[in-house]
């Protein structure tokens, strides 16, 4: 009685502890590291109990750990409060269905097996909710490694999911090396004990070839070339301000200001952040021409975002006006956010900035949570993407590094202006060369010379191979484990532990006399 005590807090413990690391290691500012640790007691204690504790324990602890996303859900991207439950409590159950499976390849003593799949049935989660969810591939795991650019490189071959894939591969080999060895004869131990090291190596031989091929991918030489551009942002209007407006013709004075002291640095182009005006066909004008004016006398192309109302529809827009005074480029938002941007037209086309070889390309904030569509412009011979985008504070830091993983990804440089979040600039290794935060109504400008374009990718030119083969180890480990199951209930032998908080141990001589 005693001993069951003793197990039921240590399971409590266990998922008190991935909890924390969850929650330490996952949201809008995590800590790397921890996100390696986080499931690692959850799965050494999940072989070591019944069935419906480890679901239990799993889900408790990813709640715990997702819970720190609550607010943001809630009160700062105003997501309905069903819909926060639904993704924050559905993805809780995902996990501990996952825990299980891997449960139940290591009580059938395949060890190598429970530990690829336990990743790789986290990369099938996030892969099918990035494709029916709304909001792309904003939910992963793999953002948490942003800042660790040696295991982030990995995402120019694999996207993301090689990201999501490595942080759980080395917690899920851990815990089938330290796996209970179970019942069964003398010479089946033998060699289950033989076996119990080849994920630990397994594992260990991925990571040293993801974390060269990060190094040495970094340590590639990759020039500048000899154009600068210029971002600037200021909060001084949080909503979309009509141009026509008195305040929106401060707003538009104090940019252009703002401009024009850039001019003598030799920039090539400035981006001005999304929505910083609202403007029609009869008032669009009063914002086009001083900016357009001045980009031809200045020889440089400025990028502004609005809200433009055309045809009695409102859209998300990117302008571009041309240094050579050109007619304006513009470009509609096409992934728009859900909730908050209902009343609003999503476009379909691309855009790109006129008369350049190595093409430039515009998108829009929320545009770079979605791989495909940086992919498809790259495919088109995007190079650098100009971004006007708009963060929501809090969220500044993960929001900026989701787009520059889309550079990482497709070999391209990223120059992005946000207002309440970070004005970034990133080459195509995603190596952040400036970098500047909004705050309040001053105005804020960070210059960077643009790389030189680099060359595409594998992720480019394959897209999501590697979370499909993903898919197909998951579904591989969900077979093995039926029929595991299927055997072991014929043969009336255990098969992924009892129902009961209880150690799972071999038998002891006098126990196996009798």
């Amino acid at each position: 009685m005693k001993s069951n005590h003793r197990l039921a807090a240590t399971a409590i413990g266990a998922a008190a502890g991935s909890a924390i690391l969850f929650f330490l290691s996952t949201g809008l500012r995590p800590v790397p590291w921890l996100t390696w640790l986080a499931p690692l007691p959850v799965l050494l204690m999940a072989p070591r109990v019944g069935r419906r504790a480890a679901f239990g324990l799993a889900v408790a602890a990813w709640l715990g750990g997702e819970s720190a996303m609550w607010g943001y859900f809630v009160d700062t991207v105003q997501i309905p409060v069903p819909v926060a439950v639904l993704i924050i409590g559905g993805s809780a159950l995902l996990f501990g269905l996952v825990v299980l499976l891997a449960r139940a390849l290591i009580g059938q003593r395949r060890p190598l097996l429970a530990t690829v799949v336990f990743p790789a049935a986290w990369v099938t989660v996030e892969l099918v909710m990035s494709q029916a969810a709304p909001f792309g591939a904003w939910w992963s795991l793999a953002y948490t490694q942003a800042s660790v650019l040696p295991v982030f490189q990995i995402i120019s071959v694999t996207g993301i999911w090689g990201v999501t894939f490595l942080v759980l591969l080395v917690p899920a080999a851990a815990a089938t090396v330290f796996a209970p060895q179970g019942w069964g004869r003398a010479r089946e131990q033998r060699q289950t004990r033989a076996r119990r090291w080849q994920p630990a190596v397994a594992a260990t031989a991925v990571l040293a070839v993801a974390l060269g091929y990060g190094a040495w991918r970094l340590h590639s030489s990759h020039p500048q070339t000899g154009e600068r551009v210029a971002l600037m942002a200021s909060d001084r209007e949080i909503d979309p301000t009509p141009v026509e407006s008195a305040a929106g013709h401060d707003l538009l004075d104090a940019y252009v200001g703002g401009v024009q002291a850039l001019s003598a640095q030799g920039i090539r182009v400035v981006v001005l952040p999304e929505k910083a005006f609202t403007a029609d066909d009869t008032s669009l004008p009063t914002l086009t021409g001083p900016l357009s004016r001045l980009a031809q006398q200045r020889h440089f192309d400025i990028v502004v975002g609005l809200i433009l109302k055309r045809d009695n529809q409102f859209f998300n827009a990117a302008i571009d006006l041309p240094a050579d005074g050109g007619a304006p480029v513009t470009y509609f938002k096409q992934h728009l956010v859900t909730g908050v941007e209902d009343d609003l037209t999503a476009g379909h086309s691309q855009a790109f900035l006129p008369g350049r070889q190595d093409r430039w390309a515009l998108a829009v904030c929320f545009d770079l949570d979605f791989p495909n569509l940086v992919r498809d412009y790259r495919s088109h011979g995007a190079s650098t993407l100009f971004v006007p985008a708009w963060d929501f504070s809090d969220d500044a830091w993960l929001h900026s590094r989701m787009a520059i993983a889309r550079g990482i990804e497709n070999g391209m440089t990223v120059v992005r202006a946000a207002r309440q979040g970070a004005l970034t600039v990133s080459d195509p290794y995603g190596r952040v060369t400036a970098e500047a935060r909004t705050s309040g109504p001053s105005m804020v400008s960070v210059t960077a010379w643009l790389p030189s374009p680099a060359s595409s990718t594998l992720y480019a030119r394959f897209g999501d191979w590697f979370a499909w083969t993903c898919v197909v180890l998951f579904l591989a480990g969900i077979a093995v484990a039926y029929v595991g199951r299927s055997r072991a209930g014929r043969r009336g032998t255990p098969h992924g532990g009892s129902e009961q908080l209880a150690v799972r141990t071999a038998p002891t001589p006098e126990t196996a006399a009798q």
